[in-house]
């Protein structure tokens, strides 16, 4: 069975539009607002049986996949990629069909987080970066989980530790730069981490996905850099498209009717701990 057909097989439709969409049941069926029109009558029409939709509105139909791609302006190769994570489904890496340039920087964004996760973790050098999280913060270990807090421990100023990491992982030197965590000296030799010293917020699209980090550094410590670090803008990363904490907000925010906008990682962080889930944060000053 090809990937895509025993995705299908594993997902209901209905469930992943009823995600994007709110759906009611019409018979066998589910309609809705249609979200790639303005229509106040529902004409928006989904087939559990058959795995289609299709507008009578617009004219807009296709099967699970062609609405991921056109919700989310994606290709179809990230569609794949989302929504078999969501079936449980393994996609092989070096399936050359499977791999692009935006998929890659997904892949280095994920593994870096969780190579910063393990070091807020189990480092020796991170124990400050422990005891403002836990102690201070009062963040428990299955928030730090879920929302992958890191620590970037290197002090040198050099790239060895997680770029050397990344080029075990497989990845090309081209496209650890191109993900914004590494820096290209401007001598024109040698490679630089942008993230140093500092606590590492990943930040995740709609789709909970990493696609990039912002990082600050610890109370009391001034490395001339600013309070906050953050990721460059890249092919998968731009601030002024995203929410911190939309991804795991977005159920409630549609079930409420209601988002509560604050204006940090940790107050998304805190509130998310205490049970508040319709909270995002902008990324920056604008919303």
């Amino acid at each position: 069975m090809q990937p895509s057909e025993e995705v299908k097989s594993k997902l209901a439709l209905e469930d992943i539009i009823s995600e994007r969409v709110l759906l009611k049941r019409s018979g066998g069926n589910f309609k809705g607002l249609c979200p790639f029109h303005e229509e106040k009558t529902p004409s928006f029409m989904v087939s559990g049986a058959k795995q289609i939709w299709h507008c009578f509105g617009c004219g807009q139909g296709g099967d699970i996949f062609g609405f991921v791609m056109k919700y989310e302006g994606i290709e179809f190769v990230e569609a794949l990629r989302i929504l078999a994570q969501k079936a449980g489904v393994i996609l092989r890496k070096q399936d050359p069909q499977l791999r692009s340039e935006k998929s890659t920087l997904f892949d280095i964004c994920e593994i870096a987080a969780k190579y910063y996760h393990q070091v807020l973790l189990r480092s020796s050098l991170a124990k400050k970066a422990r005891d403002y999280i836990f102690l201070e913060r009062k963040i428990t270990s299955d928030t730090a989980d879920t929302f992958k807090l890191g620590f970037a421990a290197s002090s040198s100023g050099t790239a060895k530790d997680l770029n050397n990491f990344l080029l075990k992982q497989g990845f090309l030197q081209q496209d650890i730069v191109k993900s914004g965590l590494i820096i290209k000296s401007d001598r024109g030799f040698g490679f630089f981490e942008r993230f140093r010293n500092r606590v590492v917020f990943p930040l995740f699209d709609q789709m909970g996905r990493v696609v990039g980090f912002t990082s600050r550094i610890l109370p009391g410590q001034d490395d001339g850099m600013g309070k906050y670090v953050n990721s460059p803008q890249t092919l998968i990363y731009n601030k002024s498209e995203l929410l911190y904490g939309l991804h795991l907000a977005k159920e409630a925010i549609r079930k409420q009717d209601i988002a509560v906008v604050v204006e940090g990682n940790m107050d998304v962080i805190a509130l998310h701990q205490a049970g508040i889930f319709n909270v995002v944060a902008s990324s920056g000053t604008a919303l």
